[in-house]
């Protein structure tokens, strides 16, 4: 005997009742969404994520105004955004990215003071990656406050770093951090709530670029299509000065990336490092859209010269065109001489006591 066919194609019913505990969990301790302010979830239908999403929502936010995009004008969204009040919640269910001729939808909603949750590309993420979507949803928030404020306490204090790459390759930060980002769910003293979910990810990158250098193995980088690609081998990238200045293992398709920065950036910097901390995603557990996989619980860096937050006077912002995501093999981190990444969890020391948080 066959079970009967999900309404939302490739997910089962049941991982839509998850999505609900997830969204509800989110809207409760993340977003703190409250029944005295109005909700709108804009959606298409393009997708089985999708659909099962706005079922999700259905459940969770049942009194939210609910919105087709591929049904409605741009111009009557946007009547709907100017009727909103500070503090009312837009939740984008987007299969692919919506646009509204030239308005930056999620920009312009801060300036309103709304709250918005942003799900974008979720087409990119056919089959069982929408039930690792859905699962990256979870929200934790002893896990992800209490590590990523330790985290950021750690960076911030830290002199310097290393990236152990396995196989005697190590990145090293021979230089102090700038002063970390969270992207935790914890909202508190900032302007803006919410932002491009899931959540799960601290970030910096060293004041002084010139001091990192090193080698690091990469076993998936974002490519021209902002997807995932997985070499066959991680290649090995040899930093000197901040600067990728050779491969190993290179594949053609990192090759060109490489090409194409170098063509309109001279040099192939590296700027970001980034602590992920969504325990959904792993090296094992991967979803092919880039910027859902940059939250993966370990190492991604950045290559080229952009980065929007934090200002470095060798790079002028008109000339800084690309930022790269690329995960590091990551055997362990440290922050001076402090372990604080080791099989595949984050390794926070609290009263004393090593407290290992890994995957779900």
């Amino acid at each position: 005997m066959t079970s009967s066919p999900s309404r939302f194609g490739a997910i089962p019913e049941h991982a839509v009742d998850s999505a609900e505990r997830n969204l509800r969990d989110t809207l409760a301790y993340a977003i703190e969404h409250r029944a005295a302010h109005a909700a709108l979830i804009v959606h298409d239908g393009r997708s089985d994520l999708n659909r099962a999403l706005t079922e999700a929502y259905r459940r969770a936010v049942p009194d939210a105004q609910f919105v087709d995009f591929d049904d409605t004008t741009p111009d009557d969204i946007l009547a709907i955004f100017a009727r909103m009040n500070a503090g009312d919640l837009v939740v984008l269910i987007q299969s692919t990215s919506f646009r509204l001729e030239a308005y930056r939808i999620r920009i312009e909603l801060f300036k309103r003071g709304l709250k918005v949750i942003e799900h974008v590309h979720l087409s990119r993420m056919p089959g069982e990656q929408g039930l690792h979507y859905i699962a990256s949803l979870a929200y934790d928030p002893a896990y992800y406050r209490g590590v990523g404020h330790a985290l950021k306490a750690r960076i911030d204090a830290a002199h310097s770093g290393v990236v152990d790459s396995g196989n005697g390759e190590r990145l090293v930060f021979a230089s102090p951090f700038e002063s970390a980002k969270l992207n935790i769910g914890d909202y508190s003293g900032m302007t803006n709530i919410g932002g491009q979910f899931p959540l799960g990810e601290v970030f910096t990158e060293a004041r002084d670029l010139e001091a990192v250098s090193g080698r690091v193995r990469v076993f998936v980088f974002g490519d021209t299509k902002f997807l995932v690609n997985r070499p066959a081998t991680p290649v090995t990238l040899i930093v000197e000065q901040g600067r990728v200045t050779g491969v190993e293992n290179s594949t053609p398709e990192f090759d060109n990336m490489l090409a194409i920065i170098r063509e309109h950036e001279g040099e192939v910097w590296l700027r970001e490092l980034g602590f992920g901390m969504n325990r959904a995603f792993s090296r094992d557990c991967m979803v092919n859209d880039i910027g859902t996989y940059e939250r993966m619980c370990g190492i991604h860096l950045s290559l080229g010269a952009k980065h929007g937050v934090y200002a470095k006077p060798q790079f002028k912002r008109k000339d800084a065109r690309y930022h790269i995501d690329v995960f590091a093999v990551t055997e362990g981190v440290y922050l001076d001489d402090e372990l604080i990444y080791t099989n595949g969890a984050w390794q926070i020391t609290s009263s004393g006591s090593a407290l290992s948080f890994g995957q779900l």
